[in-house]
């Protein structure tokens, strides 16, 4: 019964409350009845088997007494044993990201996408032809006893340019074949028909929407809505930006303790008593990248009726979401999304900033800094001239400097070159978003331009070919096994955690976990702090530090718009903060005031290469906290053995 469930819910509640995106809306009322009855039923039944599967009746008081990974296993295996059907993820990840086994390195601090397997990266040889794995190959041979030596020569990088967006998206502007095909190869991807939009890349996440903040006309429709439960660099540089240029600014609230959207705030806002036809930006994000919440979609649709322009902000989405999102029922106006190079290595990328031809005309003309070009290394050059005896030519660009969101994006990647049997060349190339919404990166990278001789392009007829490893990788997986391998590591985590309690104090639980817990539809982001005996909450950022020193890589950010009832107007005294610095908190402005209270969490972010011993690993982690000197301990061991600190 459990499997039919989970392969049917799969495909009707991978976007969380709303199931409509892949029903036949036209389908008959008995039909579609049974539909939500059936999918309820999962979705009940697949919590209870979690809550009576993992660890039943059981709680651990003492690190020392957790099951060992093996035993943890088998009983995972038991709860969900239809995990088995993912093993192709663990293939990929033996053969194409062999790195993360080498280093024991666990990486729960990505969120997104990226192009380019760790594998391919390496792979330097032009005149290597790589084979990409697929689901129907034969089992991948054994990653190689020590990775190779890396290379620190840039693939290929960023370079800013100067232009006027509104004219960059009616006109294209000069685009080299390299960024042509770079963009055929992403909105393939995103399944985004290049007839309905445009496409710009931007150094990263936080640029695109701050490009469209300064493009979007705000004198005529003056309102900026937003729906984030964390705060996000990026966000705040739209708000900054818009509020500049005049327009009002409001956003929805979550419900203490479940965190849920305040249903009837967010409507009355959507659905406001002035009767404009044109109301402004309605900025929707479908996930939330830190607690995992995933929100209905119905939101986008009440918007568009209300005379709303939609921004669908996709950075949170896992690798293949867009396949069950609906681009055409609901046609979004705008849409951004970030990549970064390859998972595990240089979190380094763009951003990419899409908008429906029908909406450009509404922008208003404007020059702002975050438009670039993707160009190749000047290595290409040497393999086109040895391998083609065409002419090719550089410039050099200076050097650019960049401030990053927290999230996936950063200025430089890689490309690789490939020179095929066929004699055609393709050029491998990455990016990537650093997840973190606490720490963002911001990096520099001198940068060079491609010219091509126009000789040398009409003597070559057949056009570039951009070959994506990590990409590749993930459309032989699919939507379906990577949901279901998620799903099943994320529930798992949350129950195990919940697990935990102190000793000697009355069942006082470890861990709070904020947003959705054991829940079939949530997202593989998980926010929560670490408490000890005496209730009080360990510093996320030493939390993260320890993290570190044991190999495990985390990100902390911080919850706000946190709506409170009188029922927990105690609780709310608690459990909210203030961030920023005493100046800052002493400005008296009262939005501010209220946006700047929240509460600070560790995150751990699951991946499509996140594997159980992963999970298992987290968790005997944060275990380890029961013990009561085991800050202390660390702190000292820190202080005593200079050891480097993440900068955050």
């Amino acid at each position: 019964m459990q499997s039919s469930c989970l392969n049917e819910e799969s495909v009707l509640c991978l976007n969380g409350c709303c199931p409509a995106p892949l029903l036949n809306l036209q389908a008959a009322e008995n039909k579609e009845s049974k539909s939500r009855s059936t999918t309820s039923a999962c979705r009940h039944n697949f919590a209870e088997t979690t809550t009576s599967s993992i660890f039943p009746n059981t709680k651990f008081t003492n690190h020392e007494s957790l099951p060992s990974l093996q035993e943890s296993f088998i009983e995972f295996r038991k709860a969900y044993p239809q995990y088995s059907d993912t093993y192709q993820a663990d293939q990929i990840r033996a053969q194409e990201y062999y790195h993360l086994s080498l280093s024991n390195h666990t990486c729960l601090d990505y969120i997104g996408i990226g192009l380019f397997s760790y594998s391919q990266l390496q792979n330097h040889d032009p005149l290597r032809k790589q084979i990409a794995l697929s689901s129907s190959s034969s089992s991948p041979p054994p990653p190689p006893p020590s990775p190779p030596q890396k290379s620190d020569f840039p693939f290929f990088s960023i370079s800013y340019k100067t232009g006027n967006l509104k004219i960059l998206l009616l006109h294209g502007g000069q685009e080299s074949e390299f960024e042509s095909a770079m963009k055929k190869r992403i909105m393939g991807f995103l399944n985004i028909s290049e007839n309905d939009y445009s496409m710009v890349f931007t150094a990263n996440r936080t640029s695109a929407f701050k490009l469209l903040s300064e493009a979007y006309p705000f004198q005529s429709s003056r309102k900026l809505l937003t729906v984030y439960d964390y705060q996000s660099e990026a966000v705040e540089a739209m708000t900054s930006s818009s509020e500049k240029r005049g327009a009002q600014i409001s956003s929805a609230e979550f419900s203490w303790p479940r965190l849920r959207i305040q249903s009837a705030k967010l409507k009355k806002i959507i659905e406001s008593k002035k009767k404009k036809k044109k109301r402004g930006l309605f900025v929707f994000p479908l996930h939330s990248r830190i607690t995992g919440a995933r929100y209905p979609y119905l939101w986008m649709s009440i918007a568009q009726e209300n005379g709303w322009h939609i921004l669908i902000d996709a950075c949170a989405l896992g690798p293949k979401d867009m396949d069950s999102f609906g681009l055409s029922l609901f046609q979004p106006d705008f849409l951004i999304c970030s990549f970064y190079k390859v998972f595990g290595d240089n979190p380094s990328g763009f951003g990419c900033l899409f908008v429906k031809k029908s909406t450009i005309p509404i922008l208003e003309e404007s020059i702002s800094p975050g438009i670039v070009n993707l160009v190749p290394a000047k290595k290409l050059s040497w393999l086109v001239d040895e391998s083609f005896g065409s002419e090719t030519e550089f410039e050099q660009t200076p050097r650019a400097g960049l401030q990053e969101d927290k999230s996936p994006t950063s200025s430089s990647f890689s490309g690789h070159i490939e020179v095929m049997e066929s004699g055609r060349f393709k050029l491998e190339e990455p990016t990537e978003s650093k997840e973190s919404e606490a720490s963002e990166i911001g990096e520099s990278d001198r940068s060079t331009e491609l010219t091509q001789h126009g000789n040398a392009k009409s003597s070559r007829n057949e056009s570039l070919e951009i070959e994506c490893g990590g990409l590749d990788l993930v459309d032989s997986l699919g939507l379906i096994l990577i949901t279901n391998r998620a799903r099943y590591l994320v529930n798992w985590l949350v129950s195990s955690f919940m697990k935990l309690d102190h000793p000697n104090t009355e069942g006082k639980p470890l861990v709070r976990i904020y947003g959705p817990k054991i829940k079939f539809d949530r997202g593989p982001a998980l926010a929560f702090n670490v408490f000890d005996w005496k209730g009080e909450k360990v510093e996320p950022v030493l939390v993260q530090k320890l993290a570190d020193r044991s190999n495990i890589s985390l990100s902390y950010g911080f919850l706000k718009n946190i709506w409170f009832s009188d029922k927990y107007r105690e609780e709310k005294e608690r459990v909210l903060e203030k961030r920023g610095s005493e100046s800052e908190k002493m400005v008296k402005n009262k939005r501010k005031d209220k946006t700047d209270q929240g509460i600070t969490v560790v995150t751990a972010a699951l991946g499509f290469l996140t594997n159980f011993q992963d999970t298992y690993k987290l968790w005997a982690f944060v275990a380890r906290f029961l013990d009561a000197d085991f800050v202390e301990k660390e702190r000292w061991r820190y202080t005593a053995l200079n050891q480097k600190t993440i900068e955050v």
